[in-house]
This record gives structure tokens, sequence and C-alpha cells, in this order.
């Protein structure tokens, strides 16, 4: 078994499929092997996977999570727990039209929804997941602050929102001396898209993480919770990217990728979060069905890339 040897470099697991694509053994026997291995860190929502789910609402991934915590005695001291608001199907109407939204009686509808199919007291990181531009910034500051304050969320984070959007809710909470966002969550990984490619109106139009993203994220000191971070196994089966990533930028990146990898011993899998990893603001969200996935995202942990080949993959010729 692989071991995490430092802790600023851990990933996150991913559990957006656990209960549904993914059945009960099998995400149990994931989440064990993960935690055995030395991670902490466990991401899902109120919302998954509503689409894979017959009910046509998420909760399935959370109540898993707290089914496995109360099997394992002692496991919730060596965890630390993600979850979000704001993307969960109301009763009626077509998503995301009928999403929950962030109305501080949503958030806190919420909450105690997750608490309870997780079975526990509190989260450590607690997220809005959609952006909800009918509710004011006050309100949903307002409304997270509160739940910091009641000590059942440790630390906030925005996901799949711009960066202007995430900043002003910034200034909000300084404003007010409240609990404020110190985290994004964002669609990001070594091969980028073309820009002219994320069509507006998308649901997902804000999930991409950009060149002005990422200069947000270090300029005030945010960590990034990349998401799709090896892009659905696209960088092993090409037939899996997006359209969007058809350009000679894509081309450079894996010329570069391939010749960094082959000098690690390792697969472009391993250095791509290794890449990744090597910038200290950014925590991978690794989404995996087998041990054998598992593994090899573990064994990127332990690789440390030089200056010069972190440059090499950053700027490639």
């Amino acid at each position: 078994m692989t071991t995490f040897v430092e802790e600023q470099k851990m990933f996150v697991l991913g559990t957006m499929h656990f209960g549904t694509r993914l059945d009960e053994r099998t995400s149990f026997e994931l989440l064990d092997r993960f935690v055995d291995a030395g991670g902490t860190r466990i991401d899902t929502a109120n919302c998954y996977a509503f689409w894979s789910d017959p009910s046509g609402h998420g909760g399935t991934s959370e109540a898993l999570i707290g089914r496995w915590l109360k099997q394992r005695p002692g496991m919730r001291d060596r965890i630390q727990l993600s979850t979000k608001v704001g993307a969960e199907p109301g009763e009626t109407g077509q998503w995301p039209a009928n999403r929950e939204g962030l109305s501080a009686t949503a958030i806190k509808a919420a909450v105690e929804g997750s608490l309870g199919r997780l079975g526990v007291d509190r989260v450590e990181m607690y997220w809005t997941h959609m952006d909800d531009r009918s509710v004011s910034l006050t309100e949903v500051s307002r409304a997270l602050n509160e739940l910091v304050s009641a000590g059942v969320v440790g630390r906030l984070g925005a996901s799949n929102q711009p960066a202007w959007r995430v900043e002003a809710a910034r200034q909000v909470a300084a404003a007010n001396n409240w609990a404020a966002y110190g985290a994004v969550q964002l669609s990001y990984s070594y091969l980028r898209p073309r820009p002219e490619a994320l069509v507006p109106g998308n649901v997902h139009e804000h999930g991409w993480a950009t060149y002005e993203s990422l200069d947000h994220v270090h300029t005030e000191g945010l960590e990034l919770w990349a998401y799709s971070p090896l892009l659905v196994g696209g960088y092993t089966r090409p037939e899996r990217l997006p359209e969007a990533y058809e350009h000679p930028g894509t081309t450079a990146r894996l010329a570069a990728l391939d010749e960094l990898a082959s000098e690690l011993d390792a697969t472009r899998h391993q250095t791509v979060l290794a890449w990744l990893l090597a910038d200290a603001a950014v925590r991978p969200i690794v989404g995996v069905s087998t041990a054998a996935q598992l593994d090899e995202a573990a064994a990127a942990v332990r690789m440390t890339l030089t200056a010069d080949q972190f440059s090499r993959l950053t700027t490639p010729a």
C-alpha cells in the first residue's frame, strides 16, 4: 500500500458517484483504502448524484459516507468532510432552473439535511455549489457566517463561480466581520480548453479555472480545489477529451507531458497530479472507481518535480 508522506501535497477523494454508479461495497473499499493510505479529505455534495439516482434527487453519496462512518468507530476523527449546497433539484420544474439556490432558508435546510445524512454534527468545509444571483451576497454571506459561528461548518468555499463574484462576497464578509470564502472549486487540469469553446449560458460556464481565477487564488491566498484533474480519463483515452481541447496547445503540452513522464518512469496521470500538487494552493479532487486507480494517484503524491521539470511542463516549447 502506498503511503502519503506530505500533508501539504494531499489530494482530495471525490465521491460523486459513490452509491449510484459505484455500489456500496466498492465505495466502502475505496474509502477504506484512501484512509489507510493516509488520505484525510473527502469531498461530496448534497446533490450527488441526482442525475444517476432513480429518485431524481441527490443525497446518496452523503448517506453512503454516513453509513461508512457509522460502521468505522473512530474514523470521524481521521477525516475532514467537504460538502456543498445550492444545486440540489427542487420538487418541480427542470434543473438547473429548479435548483434549491442559496437563500438563507435553503442554506439552513441543506446543511441540516447534509449533517443528518452524514451522521455528523459538523463538516470541515462547506461550499456554495453554484452562484445564485436571485439572492443578495449579503444574505448568502450572513447565512454562511451563522453556520461557522454555530460550529457546524469549519471553512467556506465557492464552487463554479467567477472570480469577481467570489471576491465581491469576500468583501461583503470582510465589511461585516463575517467568515469569508477561503477556497474556490473549479475544473482545472494540465491541459487547457480553448476559451472561445466555453459557451455562455452553459450551467458550467463559470466552472473552468481561467488564468484570471488562478491569479485571484494566488494573489488572495486562496485554495483551489481542482475537480476533474484527470479529465475523466482523457489523458489515456483521447476519445473522452471534449472538443474544447482540440487545439495546438494540447499537442505541445501532451508532448512535454510524455517526455517528462518517461523521464520520471511515471504514467501521464501521475505526472499531471505531480504537476498540480507542485502548486501549494492546489488541491486536486480525484475521483476513482477501482483500487488500481487510487493506488496510481497515491503514488503521484510521493513524486517531487524540480523547478526545471515544473517549468518545462508549465511552458512547453
